[in-house]
């Protein structure tokens, strides 16, 4: 980038500052106590980001029969409203006062109340109760996490006892609130579309808005493939239902735990996992995205009451880096990795939802005194949005597998009938570069010549997209 010259750098935006948005960040596992949220509140505002994952906690509200507990749950609730974020929850775990394995499992995690007719009706009391307490702060309810994975469902994943749970519980959560926006899913394996064609004959269908999915991969262009192929399968069922991203992230360290736990990842790898998923995300058509976390914690999914070295696995997923004390309990200052940088970019970016696009900009390849030959010639991400001023970006990168390879290339571009104000944006650090020596003028068309390209998104502008 040493060729180009800077002329500003993105100005960040707190959640506050963002009326819209659809990239929001994992919260989660507080209901089992893990990190400390007084520590995190204003370093997330700080991000932009606007919608947050909770997970309800039956087992940390219900610790006598009947008689809810709210108020840990309300403090975090009351905390991100209060910066500007909007709070969605997960209606999970168990609770070991109805169901007997539960009391062997750290948190209740993956045993769904679905064997007995009292752990059924506790089960509905508790999300009545839930809804009706957040009425007019919460409107998005999740039912359950992750019930396709053995670690969340954890007498045997079945799609058609999920179906029926998840329609019984949307039932519950209607009863509670005609206005609730209900998430089905949460899957873990989108690829499995059996699982998610089952669920939805067995009941989820008809009974939900939306069905959130999850996808932790080093690739993510397997989104341009999974996501239509599941949009197509919940249209057979039912085209009102939406998509959410509900979780998606990877490690920043090469020895953490959980999903994509032995790869060579790095705090510079995560930040790029995390702005090409995030970019990937914003071309579809997903309700929101949700990056998965905000900060290093035990991962717990196997965890065994009594046997605190079951769940000492700690994932290293967060934006947010912290120290652990010897019970697990994310500690310290929690300090920004790389990662929370690049995605306050994204958010102040993509703030107010510019819409994907089509965008009369064609690839071509012309010979680059950088590179002492030509442009890079392999395949190349490109996605194109455009907001209501009438201003248009360009993101592309190298989808290069981003554990083994790092790219740092060159590409060039022939466009038309776009405004002539034009920048180039690192998403990574934020700088925005003049490219105006890089632009020919050919007729009534333009070729971009020779531009960076790397193996994280950059961002080619045209107007006023960047505030």
């Amino acid at each position: 980038m040493e060729n180009l010259t800077p002329i500003g750098k993105i100005i960040p935006k707190s959640s506050l500052e963002i009326k819209n948005s659809r990239l929001g960040i994992g919260f989660e596992k507080l209901d089992r106590d893990v990190f400390d949220p007084e520590k995190a509140y204003d370093k997330l505002s700080l991000v932009g980001v606007k919608w947050v994952r909770l997970q309800s906690g039956w087992q940390r509200t219900e610790r006598e029969k009947g008689v809810y507990d709210f108020k840990w749950l309300d403090r975090v609730v009351d905390e991100l409203i209060a910066r500007g974020m909007r709070p969605w929850i997960c209606l999970c775990y168990g609770n070991d006062l109805y169901t007997e394995s539960a009391k062997q499992v750290f948190g209740a995690v993956g045993c769904p109340p679905i064997f007995t007719d009292e752990e059924k009706t506790a089960w509905a009391n508790y999300v009545r109760a839930t809804v009706r307490h957040f009425a007019g702060r919460v409107t998005h309810f999740e039912i359950w996490n992750e019930p396709d994975g053995k670690w969340c469902w954890k007498h045997g994943v079945s799609a058609e006892e999920y179906g029926r749970f998840a329609r019984d519980t949307a039932r519950a959560v209607r009863e509670a609130s005609d206005d609730a926006f209900i998430i089905g899913g949460a899957v873990c394996m989108i690829w499995d579309l059996a699982y998610i064609d089952t669920a939805l004959s067995a009941g989820m269908a008809g009974n939900v808005d939306a069905i959130s999915f999850h996808e932790y991969t080093a690739d993510e262009t397997a989104l341009y493939t999974h996501v239509p192929a599941l949009e197509a399968l919940i249209r057979l069922h039912d085209p009102k239902i939406r998509l959410i991203q509900g979780e998606s992230g990877s490690q920043s360290r090469s020895d953490g735990c959980g999903a994509l736990a032995g790869g060579a990842w790095t705090p510079e790898r995560q930040a790029k996992q995390c702005l090409r998923h995030g970019v990937a995300d914003l071309s579809t058509d997903v309700l929101f995205s949700s990056y998965f976390s905000c900060m290093d914690m035990i991962e717990a999914l196997n965890g065994r009451v009594g046997d605190k070295t079951s769940y000492l696995d700690y994932g290293y997923f967060g934006i947010l880096g912290a120290d652990f004390d010897e019970n697990g309990f994310s500690s310290g200052e929690y300090s920004p990795k790389p990662s929370y940088y690049a995605y306050q970019n994204l958010c102040s970016v993509f703030a107010e939802d510019p819409e994907p696009c089509d965008l009369p900009v064609i690839r071509v390849t012309r010979p680059s005194a950088r590179l002492l030959g030509n442009d890079y010639t392999d395949t190349l991400s490109l996605h194109g949005f455009r907001k209501p001023n009438g201003s248009y970006a360009l993101a592309y990168w190298a989808p290069t597998p981003l554990l083994t390879t790092t790219i740092e290339t060159t590409v060039s571009f022939r466009a038309a009938g776009l405004p002539e104000k034009m920048s180039l944006v690192d998403l990574m650090d934020g700088t925005i570069y003049d490219v105006s020596e890089f632009v020919e003028k050919t007729g009534s068309g333009i070729i971009i010549k020779n531009i960076p390209a790397k193996d994280y998104p950059m961002l080619l502008t045209f107007g006023e997209f960047i505030d």
